[in-house]
């Protein structure tokens, strides 16, 4: 018999499957999520799709699709499934036989065996029928390995020394967090507490309710009542709204033609911001820390007692959920490992072992910096301009992007200078300095103006730092070279030098916002500052500010989908075509639509 075993998270929402390859664990599977999502569907012409078809069907049939199955792991209720009816655990083995299928595609072998995780509150019978949902996809189930010990053992908890963690698990579905020791080969999990029926699916549904409300209350239609495809769609708009705010904060939602009345289509489009958002979810959220508390109390172990808090489950990326826990354990959480990953890497790790191999921990590619910009602040109750937090934390998995919000100071403020750093010191002038640009040609504003903040950084430690007026799209970039190389003492000591000389020269400094510019571009490569002319398109009606749009457009058409190319392609064109014929109206609004779309490319970029 083969020696591969497979490790194999079945998730809520996504589910994965990792196993030794290449030297090292790795989650296997098409494209760069190499995450199945846990949807079984049929086609109206009775064709079988798993995962990601079976998803995109949804909006469209939703009585011909499953998701969420594990949280009926265990009972005998059938769910159907268009004409037919099925078991949780018969839904579950097609989802396995597709993560098999994957593992076959990557390394030339279906596995035989598999290690599958479950929550560590799993019952008999739920485990049972994991067990069984493996029988029925043909793999032999060697081992039925909890959520939070995989997790342990991806963070690299299983190196002999004796550790003490908490993990909070948040997925889709389900919620869990666990106290857990481990020493040497090992891992003991000593109280677990959670909530089979919390987690990001009842922060879309938190989303799903407000469009649906805003669409209501702008066309006078309910889509909650007789609409099924239509709430499925905004289900679906409500999810990627949801991993948007996570690292952004505004999303805009479009949903065009959501329904038809009076042959009139009727579209919702509506902004959301972060703050918003978890304001939504904060009862929720706070109720998890109930669930941790007393899973504290249950292990006889205090905050101070644990070594770290690990975080598991894509729903771990809604910054309030670190926030809440730093400010109730006073521990910064971990989250060096993809969170979604997480526990199938751990099944990999404990699987490869079982197979005879020797697997410490799974290998990632983080950020060993901090990274973020000065603004001015409150310090001491005085304002002070070199205030100072990261956009970018240490430790995070690579390749990131994250965008943070910023104010300017005083009224008709038309320029700012930006300051990036690399450090986590609250005093801006204590890290140490990357880069620095100037935002000219801001939009004079009686109030403070919005400036949006994007940073990028990619496996070759390149820095990207955009900054966006959220009023008119105007942005500029910086592209800061090596950032995560180590500095040398002098290059920190010039780098002080530098931003002192600034300070004392313009002797103001007012870092609550970004850099917008028409033309330029600034590289900074080993520490020097390269600046570099971009030509401008060419334009008959010389308006600065579209001139400034359409060069934006154009450096961004290399980086856009094919679609959203097309469309900005066909915008260039009716921009043309108004400022040629001098429709202000038709102007205004295709400059309009192609400043979203700008916003919308960055924001995946």
């Amino acid at each position: 018999m083969s020696d591969l075993i497979a490790g194999i998270d079945l998730g809520t929402t996504n589910s994965e499957i990792a196993a030794f390859a290449g030297g090292q664990v790795r989650v296997l599977g098409p494209g760069d999520t190499r995450m199945l999502p846990s949807c079984v569907g049929f086609s109206p012409a009775g064709e079988l799709l798993v995962g990601e078809a079976a998803r995109n069907q949804q909006a469209l049939y939703p009585e011909r699709t499953v998701r969420s199955i594990k949280r009926k792991m265990g009972s005998e209720e059938k769910v159907r499934v268009g004409s037919k009816d099925f078991l949780p655990q018969e839904i579950s083995a097609l989802i396995l036989r597709e993560l098999a299928e994957w593992a076959h595609r990557a390394l030339g072998e279906r596995p035989q065996r598999a290690v599958i995780t479950v929550p560590a509150y799993f019952s008999d019978p739920q485990r049972n029928a994991t067990r069984e949902a493996g029988a029925l996809a043909g793999l032999e189930v060697v081992r039925i390995l909890n959520e939070p010990t995989a997790a342990s053992l991806a963070y690299g908890y299983g190196d002999g020394s004796p550790h003490t963690v908490l993990i909070y698990d948040l997925g889709g579905g389900t919620f869990d967090v666990s106290v857990v020791t481990v020493e040497g080969d090992i891992t003991e999990v000593l109280a677990s507490h959670g909530n089979n029926h919390l987690g990001g699916d009842d922060f879309d549904d938190l989303l799903t309710e407000r469009l649906a409300a805003e669409f209501e209350k702008q066309h006078g239609v309910d889509v909650r009542q007789g609409h099924p495809a239509a709430k499925a769609r905004l289900w679906w708009a409500a999810e990627e709204a949801k991993k948007k705010l996570s690292f952004e904060p505004y999303v805009k939602v479009r949903e065009e033609a959501l329904l038809t009345r009076l042959f009139r289509p009727l579209h919702l489009e509506v902004e959301i911001s972060r703050d918003e958002y978890e304001g939504m979810i904060r009862p929720l959220v706070e109720s998890t820390l109930d669930s941790v508390s007393k899973a504290l109390q249950d292990s006889g172990k205090k905050p101070g007692d644990m070594d770290a808090i690990l975080l598991v489950g894509g729903s771990t990326r809604t910054p309030l959920v670190s926030s809440l826990l730093i400010e109730n354990i006073g521990l910064e959480p971990r989250q060096d490992v993809h969170p979604d990953l997480a526990v199938a890497l751990g099944a990999g790790v404990m699987a490869s072992r079982l197979a005879g191999r020797a697997v410490e921990r799974v290998l990632v590619d983080v950020s060993p910096y901090s990274f973020g910009v000065s603004y001015l602040g409150d310090r001491g109750g005085y304002p002070y301009p070199h205030c100072y937090k990261p956009i970018i934390r240490r430790n995070t998995p690579l390749p990131l992007t994250r965008t943070e919000q910023y104010m300017t100071s005083h009224p008709y403020q038309t320029e700012v200078d930006v300051h990036v750093y690399q450090g986590d010191d609250e005093d801006a002038l204590k890290n140490i300095l990357v880069g620095d640009f100037r935002v000219e040609g801001l939009t004079a504003m009686e109030d403070a103006n919005e400036i949006l903040c994007r940073m990028r950084l990619d496996l070759d430690g390149i820095l990207e730092v955009a900054a966006v007026e959220k009023r008119t799209g105007k942005s500029k970039q910086i592209r800061i070279a090596n950032a995560l190389r180590a500095k040398s003492a002098e290059e920190i000591a010039a780098g002080r030098e530098q931003i002192q000389e600034l300070y004392e020269t313009r002797g103001e400094m007012v870092g609550d916002a970004w850099e917008t510019a028409e033309d330029l571009e600034e590289e900074v490569v080993d520490g020097g500052a390269q600046v570099v002319e971009m030509p401008a398109p060419v334009r008959a009606d010389g308006d600065a500010e579209i001139e400034s749009l359409l060069e934006r457009s154009h450096w961004l058409l290399a980086k856009m989908h094919a679609e959203d190319r097309e469309e900005a392609i066909d915008l260039h064109e009716k921009i043309d075509t108004a400022a040629a014929s001098g429709d202000v109206a038709a102007l205004k609004e295709a400059s309009g639509a192609l400043k979203e779309l700008l916003f919308f490319v960055e924001g995946q970029n």
